[in-house]
């Protein structure tokens, strides 16, 4: 087919990127804003050797997982891409995506994928808006495919206390910095911060044990805390297996969550990471007791220390969406660990990370979808490793 040209099909499901899947003279049409079982008509807009992107023109027939999204902007607003798909059919969907990331580049079946739903709507605690330099009362999100802002005055999906800010502009709660045309605000409970303005403040968080964080709008912290949560339960399950005389490592610690958490349990706790605001909270979150903080990258951390012959209870992962370094990967390989926690945001690298751990003597023991973000495509997961001999 050429671009321009027009065609039905049937989708079949869903790709990492939130579009939809449907094959064409053996060909891949990758369709946005479609559902599992429709029957759609496209018109081709790009076309490569073995796939093409196609624009949706019309429903021929809607699938019995289609519903009527939760937010009108939907489909015009870059954010929920899946919020035209039933709730449990969004989570069927990101379950297939993870495992066929794991058999496509990984090479391997997982075992068996456990989920964690979320609510689906006032889930999001932290929240990125744009802004005009030149009007700064509009505030919203970007226009999928464009770059232009959509004026918000709601969003179902952000916390209570953000959606209260976007409905009575007159509380003057979104302030955008001067000299920035993106921003972000984080709520939960009685605390609602603004980048560049209210920014720091104190939260609550934890199921079981409860922990009191410093959280700062402008560094990075996870957006739905419910979620979180429910992570944290599980890598404190996870930690109190190890042995409380062996040190812990929390590798892109970003502002300490976790060894907040899970740093009481070990002899000691050592903190890498190359942000130097977030590592000053992580200080500030766990305290200085038996605790070691690097405010470097992960692999100038493994170069500076003789790590190869050190003992560790438990090594706690979360790096980037570009997953593990090379560096690491090394540490990994020599080093002697009870367990290896990752938490991914990416399938692809988290599955490509798992080959090369497995190549390195580990065995993946439990995988677990968190589904941080409803509505949307992105998926978040925490792989769990031990050594074979273990």
């Amino acid at each position: 087919m050429a671009t321009g040209d027009m065609a039905d099909c049937r989708i079949e499901g869903i790709t990492a990127t939130g579009s939809g899947l449907a094959h064409i003279n053996n060909g891949c049409i990758f369709v946005d804003l479609t559902a599992p079982h429709d029957l759609v008509r496209v018109r081709i807009t790009t076309e490569q050797k073995g796939w093409a992107r196609a624009d949706l023109l019309e429903i021929l027939e809607p699938s019995p997982l289609r519903v009527q999204p939760v937010c009108p902007l939907c489909g015009n607003c870059g954010g929920c891409n899946l919020g035209h798909i039933n709730y449990a059919a969004q989570l069927e969907a990101k379950k297939s995506i993870l495992l066929e990331s794991f058999i496509r580049t990984g090479g391997f079946t997982p075992p068996q994928i456990r989920v964690i739903p979320s609510p689906p709507i006032e889930y999001r605690n932290r929240v990125q808006f744009h802004t005009l330099r030149e009007n700064r009362k509009i505030i919203g999100f970007m226009e999928r495919r464009r770059n232009e802002i959509i004026p918000l005055p709601d969003c179902p999906v952000a916390d209570p206390g953000i959606r209260d800010a976007l409905k009575n502009p007159q509380k003057n709660l979104l302030k955008p910095p001067v000299q920035k045309d993106r921003f972000t605000v984080y709520s939960r409970g009685d605390v609602f911060l603004t980048e560049g303005t209210a920014g720091r403040g104190r939260i609550l968080l934890g199921k079981k044990i409860e922990k009191e964080m410093t959280v700062d709008a402008g560094v990075f912290f996870q957006s739905n805390s419910i979620m979180l949560e429910f992570l944290l339960e599980d890598l404190i399950i996870l930690a109190k297996k190890c042995d409380p005389g062996l040190p812990m490592a929390d590798i892109y610690c970003g502002v300490g969550t976790f060894s907040v958490f899970l740093g009481d349990f070990f002899e000691n706790a050592v903190l890498v990471e190359e942000n130097k605001i977030a590592l000053g909270l992580a200080r500030e979150n766990t305290g200085v007791k038996k605790r070691e903080f690097y405010a470097v990258k992960a692999d100038d951390w493994v170069k500076q220390k003789n790590l190869a012959v050190k003992q560790w209870g438990l090594i706690v992962l979360d790096p980037p969406r570009t997953g593990l370094t090379n560096g690491i990967k090394q540490f990994l390989r020599v080093c002697k660990t009870q367990a290896v926690a990752y938490v991914s945001c990416d399938p692809v690298t988290l599955a490509r990370d798992s080959r090369d751990l497995i190549n390195s003597g580990f065995f993946l023991k439990e995988l677990t979808l968190y589904d941080f973000y409803p509505q949307t495509s992105h998926i978040e997961s925490l792989a769990v490793f031990v050594k074979e001999d273990k």
